[in-house]
């Protein structure tokens, strides 16, 4: 069940939307009748999803906006340029992030690894947050949601670079959610347990077993369970929700 309406006269830029989690919440806001902005660093794949969704709904309803969410002026002037085009952003959905080394214990794990994926899911989850909200403080109105992680609560053991990120992007949550708590502006988090997705698929298989074996429910998530969670978090009626990240993993709830 979906509500027709609940995104019109809405424009929400959803990095990683080319595939994923990204592409399923950025698909659900266009049912609903919202505008996207589907940002992604792979070109090719994203101009095909963009078209695949211009013909699916309305030409004018999707961009495309190529976007290396670890590049600050690539985030600002995209950012300005998505501006420019629907003359506001009123959602920001960060799904963009990789895993980095898996299946591995800390002492294995090379430093570049561990650096690039704070870069991606840290560091790029500041820079967008950073440069959309100007834009939402413009408008007085803002809805921003950051993809964690229950690694990010919790920890997975041999996942200790993929776990530190996403327990940063959790602070940040908290401490951005705070600084708006008195504008028009919220600052959420999603954290998923596993959801089968191509990122998942390309880990290791002994650490997704390990994974979803901590799940009460021992399945995965759905990625119409991640949309449906995210749409209602970046739409209106979240309205007294800030500075939170949401659990989404079949009871293996932390905190």
């Amino acid at each position: 069940m979906t509500f027709q309406n609940r995104f019109k006269d809405r424009v929400a830029v959803v990095t990683g939307g080319a595939q994923g989690l990204g592409k399923a919440i950025a698909w659900r806001i266009l049912e609903e009748g919202g505008a996207i902005v589907l940002c992604d660093r792979d070109a090719t794949l994203g101009q095909e999803v963009a078209a695949s969704a211009q013909d699916a709904f309305f030409k004018d309803c999707v961009h495309f906006l190529p976007l290396d969410i670890t590049n600050e002026s690539s985030v600002e002037s995209g950012f300005a340029e998505a501006h420019s085009r629907f003359g506001k952003l009123d959602i920001l959905v960060n799904a963009a992030g990789i895993v980095g080394p898996n299946n591995v214990r800390i002492t294995e794990t090379p430093t570049e690894g561990f650096e690039e994926v704070l870069r991606v899911n840290l560091t790029g989850s500041f820079l967008v947050t950073k440069h959309i909200l100007p834009f939402m403080q413009q408008a007085d109105y803002g809805r921003v949601l950051l993809i964690a992680s229950i690694a990010g609560k919790e920890g997975n053991a041999g996942m200790s670079s993929y776990s530190t990120s996403k327990a940063g992007v959790i602070g940040l949550v908290k401490s951005v959610g705070k600084e708006f708590a008195e504008s028009n502006i919220t600052v959420n988090g999603l954290a998923p347990a596993v959801i089968r997705t191509q990122m998942v698929e390309d880990m290791e298989p002994a650490q997704v077993e390990y994974m979803t074996s901590r799940i009460p429910m021992k399945r995965c998530g759905t990625l119409d369970e991640v949309s449906a969670l995210a749409t209602w978090i970046v739409s209106e009626e979240a309205s007294f929700n800030t500075g939170f990240t949401f659990d989404l993993t079949g009871g293996r709830a932390v905190y």
